[in-house]
């Protein structure tokens, strides 16, 4: 029997796709799996992942494979597929990046009721030493390469990396929030305002800078590394930006170690992809913008309940003195002289 035109109504005006979405289980896992043709054998792993649920799951007979299944209401499917089709484009050219499986319809993004999701190949590994010489020369080589093709085109659908979106809009989010306790709103207001007078001026000293399709998160957690090299995944955050986004969270202890770190980053880079030095002047600037950004993701993702359970001490007096001291941190490092590159 036809269900009431009445009760459809009421049932589409009370469905919550974010709440499905918290609700997603091993159920609709395993038979949105099994819709693309592929036999579970029943075992499920939650990966490590926040924004979106990821999943390896087992098959019969078969390598296991990672089904990603996508937040609602953060990227649309053109957002995603153009994800997708830059990941591909990167594999087409023998770079060594996990791109999502396709379908016999040459599909990568696929729906089972209200979830889209994807599937990729299972790929192990290890994180890069990043006190290692030769494997600093191999990530720079290969995000050389990266960007070669990352310049040949420009995304259309998903957003650039700005100091308004990562930055401003997020200080504001804050601010308008229930986050920060009453006695720091103050001084986290007058920081930022300073802090992205500083961003803003490092923009000035660096002049134009290209601006390319990017990674967008590259960090170490985000490289698998084998025996034969780096492979990438998650291109979940790609967007256009500076070319030092995608290098400089390899950068990390003194500004001697930073040094010797991009040097031999740039050593492998230049042999696929020319570099703009003024660039250099972007990362303090740039790390900035990452550390405000953090900090508003966690405060919009709050009321779903993995947040609170992974960050347990974000909504406390002590976690905001400490990010308050961070951005202090930054603002002097935005005043010294940038990292040199011979």
């Amino acid at each position: 029997m036809p269900t009431p035109l009445n009760l459809r109504n009421s049932i589409a005006m009370s469905f919550d796709p974010v709440l499905d979405y918290q609700n997603l289980g091993p159920e609709q896992i395993l038979n949105a799996v099994e819709s693309q043709g592929f036999r579970s054998d029943g075992h499920l792993l939650a990966l490590n992942s926040y924004e979106n649920r990821v999943y390896r799951v087992g098959l019969e007979e078969k390598s296991p494979i990672i089904a990603k299944f996508y937040r609602p209401e953060r990227w649309d499917d053109k957002a995603i597929l153009e994800e997708h089709d830059f990941a591909w484009e990167l594999v087409e050219n023998e770079i060594p990046l996990v791109a999502p499986l396709r379908n016999d319809e040459g599909d990568t993004l696929h729906r089972y009721q209200a979830y889209r999701f994807a599937l990729f190949p299972c790929r192990g590994g290890r994180a890069p030493d990043l006190e290692n010489s030769e494997h600093l020369r191999q990530l720079g080589r290969c995000l050389g390469r990266i960007h070669a093709v990352g310049k040949t085109k420009p995304f259309r659908s998903r957003p650039a990396l700005t100091s308004h979106s990562f930055g401003l809009e997020s200080c504001r989010f804050l601010l308008q929030g229930k986050f920060i306790p009453t006695d720091l709103e103050t001084a986290y207001q007058s920081l930022t305002e300073d802090l992205m007078q500083r961003v803003k001026w490092c923009h000035e000293r660096a002049g134009t800078v290209g601006v390319i399709r990017l990674h967008g998160d590259c960090h170490p957690g985000n490289i698998l590394w084998t025996d034969n090299g780096p492979h990438f995944v998650d291109l979940d955050d790609a967007r256009s930006g500076p070319a030092i986004q995608d290098l400089w969270m390899f950068l990390s202890g003194e500004r001697a170690d930073q040094n010797r770190s991009l040097e031999k980053l740039l050593e492998g880079y230049v042999q696929f992809c020319d570099f703009n030095p003024r660039e250099l002047h972007l990362i303090e600037a740039l790390r900035t913008l990452r550390i405000i950004h953090y900090y508003a993701w966690i405060a919009k993702r709050w009321e779903d309940p993995a947040f609170p359970r992974f960050y347990p001490t974000f909504n406390t007096q002590r976690s905001w003195e400490e990010h308050i001291l961070n951005l202090r941190e930054q603002a002097a490092l935005m005043e010294e002289e940038p990292l040199t590159w011979s």
